[in-house]
């Protein structure tokens, strides 16, 4: 757990002192160390939360610069480190591959350094697919060169679940996808890469395995499509809902509504890419993105949250709790006992952290409870979406949104259990006691 948190941490590191390099930064000087520090730390964490416009103040070593933390933040620095130990002929040992089950959430130890190769084709064959679909339309937006150089960084962050962009030299700064809120074309490959991206390797593998056959599938995959399905749809039909009449979807017709509904239901959890203004938000709006942030995409996957697994746990526990069910079921299977405990612990993390620091921002920044609390659920998520207040925030605000994306990239629970002392699990148990709840 300490080697995972570390690994990070070291790769924030250098990627703040290659983006303080005058070099990485245009015009004379070079950008404040605090910043290139939050720079490094969304880009690693495939957050998208930025304090400048990635085009219009950094450079093109810059832009490298994040997409290569970019890159190697969305498939986990423990994979490219394996993946290294791989390409030069060394033999992974036990405690290697050990930690690269721990770091992307493998239910098993065996196979995992072919699946470390599966991962790793994998994403460079999807983010390529990605690019050339997206060079379709923008080589002819913008030219050859800058057509594929941004077919190449979007398709990237896409898939990594970043919302890293480079669009503030086409439609202003931090403008996002905004000026293709009617392309459906570029609209439904974004999303198409954010979904492949977030719903976790272990379902690609698991899907190409069963020849895309639902009946066949594990249970994880089960329960990580359906609930990402019905998240998505779901999510939509509420966005059109409480934005079409005076929210952010005001004046545009309903093809329009309709795809920025869908994008915005996509892109919520995690992605960090908007294509409507949120500061137009109705505030039943606001909350509601907050709740889809807050789940995320799925386990062993690109995205971060608290993951729709979770989600689906915490929910049909209440439901086996009425129907005086011992056990948790789903799809015909039994779930192991504990796992209602593990999704309640995740939960509360989540929520302590977000709120906590949301009222700290909100006291020493003097802003809307709301607004903080969109800002932090954005950051642990590793969302990047935002109402507009990063920019302007301090120095401890911005430390402690960097601790946030810190914990949402390497999981909340993965960092307490960092710190937490090496103590023996206690089997003896004591006598017991009925307490009554609720």
């Amino acid at each position: 757990m300490k080697l995972i948190l570390g690994g990070y941490c070291l790769l924030i590191i250098l990627g703040t002192l290659l983006l303080a390099l005058p070099v990485a930064t245009k015009g004379a000087g070079s950008t404040p160390l605090s910043d290139c520090f939050f720079t490094a730390t969304s880009a690693t964490c495939v957050t998208g939360l930025v304090r400048y416009d990635t085009f219009q103040h950094w450079t093109l070593f810059g832009q490298l610069v994040i997409l290569g933390l970019i890159q190697v933040g969305g498939i986990g620095f423990v994979t490219v480190a394996i993946l290294i130990l791989m390409l030069s002929g060394k033999k992974i040992s036990l405690s290697q591959r050990a930690l690269m089950q721990n770091s992307i959430s493998a239910p098993q130890l065996g196979g995992i350094v072919s699946m470390t190769r599966y991962i790793a084709v994998g994403t460079l064959v999807v983010e390529a697919v990605g690019a050339i679909l997206l060079s379709v339309d923008f080589i002819p937006r913008f030219g050859p060169a800058k057509g594929i150089y941004y077919s190449i960084f979007h398709s990237i962050s896409a898939f990594c679940n970043a919302g890293f962009d480079l669009m503030g030299g086409i439609t202003g700064e931090c403008s996002s996808l905004t000026g293709m809120v009617d392309n459906w074309y570029v609209n439904i490959v974004i999303m198409a890469l954010i979904v492949v991206g977030g719903i976790g390797f272990f379902v690609w593998k698991d899907l190409q395995n069963k020849k895309f056959r639902f009946r066949k599938l594990r249970l994880q995959s089960k329960l990580v499509l359906s609930v990402s399905g019905f998240l998505i749809v779901f999510g939509a039909v509420i966005f059109l809902i409480l934005e079409s009449a005076d929210g952010m979807f005001q004046g545009m017709s309903w093809d329009e509504k309709i795809l920025a509904s869908l994008f915005q239901s996509v892109t919520t959890r995690t992605a960090g890419f908007n294509t409507t203004d949120y500061t137009k938000m109705t505030e039943s709006g606001v909350f509601f993105m907050i709740c889809l942030m807050l789940v995320g995409g799925s386990t062993g996957s690109t995205a971060g949250g608290m993951k729709t697994t979770t989600l689906y746990v915490l929910l049909f526990s209440v439901f086996a709790t009425f129907g005086k069910r011992k056990n948790m079921e789903a799809f015909g299977r039994r779930m192991e006992e504990g796992i209602t405990r593990t999704a309640s612990c995740i939960f509360v993390i989540y929520l302590f952290l977000t709120t906590s620091v949301a009222m700290i921002i909100s006291a020493i920044e003097q802003l809307p409870f709301l607004t903080c609390l969109f800002e932090t659920v954005s950051a642990a998520a590793t969302v990047g979406l935002t109402l507009g207040i990063t920019p302007s925030v301090g120095m401890v605000s911005k430390l402690l949104l960097a601790f946030l994306m810190i914990c949402g990239r390497v999981g909340s629970v993965t960092v307490l259990m960092a710190f937490a002392s090496d103590k023996k699990a206690v089997v003896s148990r004591l006598p017991e006691e009925k307490v009554q709840v609720g």
